[in-house]
């Protein structure tokens, strides 16, 4: 089993979501937790360390794994068109 940290700035983007989306990202973080590569995980290019992102309808989480202690660092959590950037 993994761990599950937010920064704080991924707190906030959650907090902003429309209810639904924090049930529904709520909910794959939890899966996060048993799989941190889940079917349909995706690694980022270009970017140092081990960075991957996972689609939740419209939304995506960016999150990084440390696989030596078993934590999972949510980086960021947004709408597809923003959350890239």
């Amino acid at each position: 089993m993994y761990s599950i940290r937010l920064k704080k700035s991924a707190a906030k983007e959650l907090q902003r979501l429309p209810g639904f989306a924090i049930h529904k990202i709520s909910r794959a973080l939890d899966g996060l937790e048993k799989d941190p590569r889940p079917a349909g995980a995706k690694k980022l290019e270009g970017i140092s360390g081990s960075v991957w992102r996972i689609r939740v309808g419209d939304y995506r989480i960016i999150y990084q794994i440390d696989d030596g202690i078993k934590v999972i660092e949510v980086k960021r959590i947004g709408n597809r068109k923003d959350v890239y950037r």
